[in-house]
C-alpha cells in the first residue's frame, strides 16, 4: 500500500469508496449468517443481533476509531464512534419505511430490545458525563474506560435474561412478529457458519483499518474538520452494514434481528470510545471531545429516548405508514447534519 501521506485527494477518495463497497457487500452477507447462527445455537435473534450482528457490522468502525486514536487523531476517533450511533438510529427509521405492514417499533417490540436501548442510553450518559470528571489516567487510561466494558458485558447478560426469563411481555397483535427459529435442517453446519462469520469479520475489520488513512487525507486536503469527516463520512460509511443488514433482516421477516442489530450495534459502538482511550497515547480521550462531538452525544441520547418511547407506545401506523417516532428520528438526525454543516 502506498504511504498515505503521499496520497492525492483522488487516491484517498478511491480508496475510501472501495472500502465502502467492501463493507456493504460483506455486511449484506453476514446478516444471513447471523440469522442462521441465532437459530442453530438457540441464543435468539435479540442476543445474536446485539453481540454477533451488532459487533461484526461495527468492527470496521471500531478498527477505524482505534487506528485514528493510535495515530494521534482523537477527534476523528471519537466523532466516528459516536456519530455512527446517530446514523445507525437514523437507519432504523429507514428500515421502518421499508417494512410496510406495520410500524417496526410495533412489530418488533420486545423486552430484550428495550433492555438493549436502556443499556445504550446508560453508556452514552456515562460518556457524556466523563469530560466533566477529573482528567486523570492510570497507565494512560481513564478509569471510566474499564467501567464501560464492565457495564456493557453485564448489560448483555441482562438482555439475555430478559429473553429467557422475561418479567413482562408486549401484547401480541396481528402485526407482531415473534422470534421463532427457522428450519435448521436445511442450514449449513455450525462449523461452516462460524467459519464464514469469521472470514467476513476479518474482511470488515481490514476495510475499517484501510478506511482511516483515506479519511484523514480527505480531511487534511479538503479543509474539513475531523469531526465533520468522522460524523458525516466515516461514521456513515462504516455504518452501511447496519443499513444493509437491517433492510435485509426486515425483508427476511427477522424483525427482532433488524432492531436488535441496530440497537445492539449502537451499544457496542460506545465501546469504540473506550477502546480508543486505550489506544490514545495523549491521555484521556474523553477530555479531547469537542463541543460538536458532545452535541452529537446529546442528539443521540434524544434519538434513543424517542426510540424507547416508540417501542413502549407501539403505534400501529403513523405518518406515511411509518411510526411517529421514526419521523421524529429522521428529523432529528437531518437537523443535526444541517447544524453541523452550517458551521462550515
Amino acid at each position: 500500500m502506498l504511504n498515505p501521506e503521499s496520497w492525492t485527494l483522488l487516491q484517498a477518495v478511491m480508496v475510501f469508496l472501495f472500502c465502502v463497497l467492501v463493507i456493504g457487500i460483506a455486511g449484506t452477507r453476514i446478516t444471513r449468517v447471523v440469522d442462521q447462527l441465532a437459530d442453530r445455537t438457540g441464543i435468539g435473534e435479540a442476543a445474536a443481533g446485539a453481540v454477533l450482528l451488532g459487533g461484526s457490522t461495527s468492527i470496521g468502525g471500531s478498527v477505524l476509531s482505534v487506528t485514528a486514536a493510535w495515530n494521534g487523531h482523537p477527534e476523528l476517533a471519537v466523532s466516528n464512534a459516536l456519530g455512527g450511533i446517530a446514523v445507525q438510529t437514523f437507519f432504523l427509521a429507514v428500515a421502518d419505511m421499508i417494512y410496510r405492514r406495520a410500524n417496526l417499533e410495533h412489530a418488533a417490540a420486545s423486552a430484550p430490545n428495550m433492555m438493549q436501548n436502556g443499556l445504550l442510553i446508560l453508556l452514552l450518559s456515562v460518556i457524556l458525563m466523563t469530560p466533566l470528571l477529573p482528567d486523570v489516567t492510570i497507565w494512560g487510561i481513564h478509569p471510566v474506560t474499564p467501567l464501560l466494558f464492565i457495564t456493557y458485558v453485564y448489560g448483555i447478560y441482562l438482555v439475555q435474561g430478559a429473553r429467557n426469563m422475561p418479567m413482562w411481555a408486549p401484547t401480541k397483535t396481528r402485526e407482531t412478529r415473534e422470534d421463532t427459529p427457522d428450519d435448521t435442517t436445511r442450514m449449513p453446519s455450525p462449523a461452516r457458519l462460524w467459519g464464514e462469520f469469521t472470514v467476513l469479520l476479518v474482511v470488515l475489520g481490514f476495510a475499517g483499518w484501510t478506511l482511516e488513512p483515506s479519511a484523514t487525507v480527505i480531511a487534511a486536503q479538503t479543509g474539513l474538520t475531523q469531526t465533520i469527516v468522522g460524523v458525516l463520512l466515516t461514521a456513515v460509511s462504516t455504518s452501511i452494514p447496519e443499513l444493509v443488514t437491517s433492510i435485509a433482516a426486515v425483508r427476511r421477516g427477522a424483525l427482532t434481528l433488524a432492531v436488535s442489530g441496530i440497537i445492539g450495534g449502537n451499544a457496542f459502538d460506545t465501546l469504540f470510545t473506550a477502546a480508543s482511550d486505550v489506544a490514545y497515547l495523549g491521555g484521556s480521550i474523553y477530555h479531547t471531545m469537542t463541543d460538536a462531538t458532545l452535541f452529537w452525544v446529546c442528539l443521540t441520547l434524544v434519538m434513543s429516548a424517542v426510540l424507547m418511547m416508540g417501542l413502549i407506545r407501539r403505534e400501529r401506523s403513523g405518518p406515511g405508514r411509518i411510526g411517529l417516532e421514526s419521523v421524529l428520528i429522521l428529523l432529528l438526525y437531518l437537523g443535526g447534519v444541517w447544524l453541523l454543516l452550517s458551521q462550515l
